[in-house]
């Protein structure tokens, strides 16, 4: 193996080992900081390839620890089908050879998450509104993860929003990133997007990943989560503008 292979399976690694680390303190942002880091180190097509075994695996973990998986699949499916619905169409931009709209639609992507979390105030949608919200914020979130291999805009604000309880949020946050785990996959599988050595480098990521979440658990005793999860946003704000406005 090149010295350059040996750094990158480092830089890899340790990636993941840190995205898990955030998402076993704060209960999710494996892929957001995966995408954001990786983003730098590789191209946005490659990262996301990089991205998929560990998101599955944490977030299929995340969905099912839930106490109501059914009764949420039954409220949210019309959402899920616009996820899969978007994410199919948005995938011909992260397949595309023009790497630095990728590359910048990512970082503005972290850019208004992060902003979203450290500044928005808390909004809440009307039951009433739900039939018809659901699948358009479901469109736009799979356009979003098509396009950058982000999956958290809108689709987290707007979760946040329906004033769903903690364990039930937790769990369709996981049903949400799982189906858009698994739409990436295969839009980009339909594509011919994938290459094999990324797909076997993102199996062996999950173990990184998995140890970071155990860590990250760990931590969550010992520091304030809201202020671990504040440093966490602005370093994602500040790494999104550096994708906004950096060479490519």
């Amino acid at each position: 193996m090149s010295d350059l292979s040996i750094i990158f399976l480092s830089a890899v690694t340790a990636t993941f080992f840190a995205a898990g680390i955030v998402k076993g303190v704060t209960g999710m942002g494996l892929p957001t900081v995966a995408m954001g880091v990786l983003g730098i180190l590789t191209s946005p097509l490659t990262a996301a390839s990089l991205l998929i075994a560990p998101s599955f695996v944490t977030n299929i973990w995340q969905l099912f620890a839930g106490p109501g998986f059914g009764p949420l699949l039954r409220r949210f499916w019309p959402m899920m089908t616009a996820i899969i619905a978007g994410t199919m169409l948005g995938s011909s931009w992260l397949a595309g050879s023009d790497t630095s709209f990728t590359t910048r639609g990512l970082g503005a992507t972290l850019v208004l998450y992060a902003a979203n979390a450290l500044f928005a105030r808390q909004l809440r949608v009307p039951e009433a509104m739900e039939p018809w919200l659901s699948p358009v914020i479901g469109a736009a979130t799979g356009l979003v993860t098509g396009s950058t291999g982000v999956f958290v805009i809108p689709a987290v604000p707007y979760l946040q929003a329906l004033g769903l309880a903690k364990d039930d949020l937790v769990q369709a946050l996981g049903l949400s990133f799982t189906v858009s785990t698994i739409a990436l996959a295969a839009s980009l599988g339909i594509r011919g997007a994938f290459d094999g050595g990324n797909l076997a480098l993102s199996v062996l990521a999950i173990l990184p990943a998995l140890a970071g979440m155990w860590a990250g658990q760990v931590l969550r005793g010992r520091i304030a989560p809201a202020t671990f999860r504040r440093w966490f946003l602005i370093c994602l704000l500040l790494l999104g503008a550096e994708m906004c406005l950096g060479p490519h």
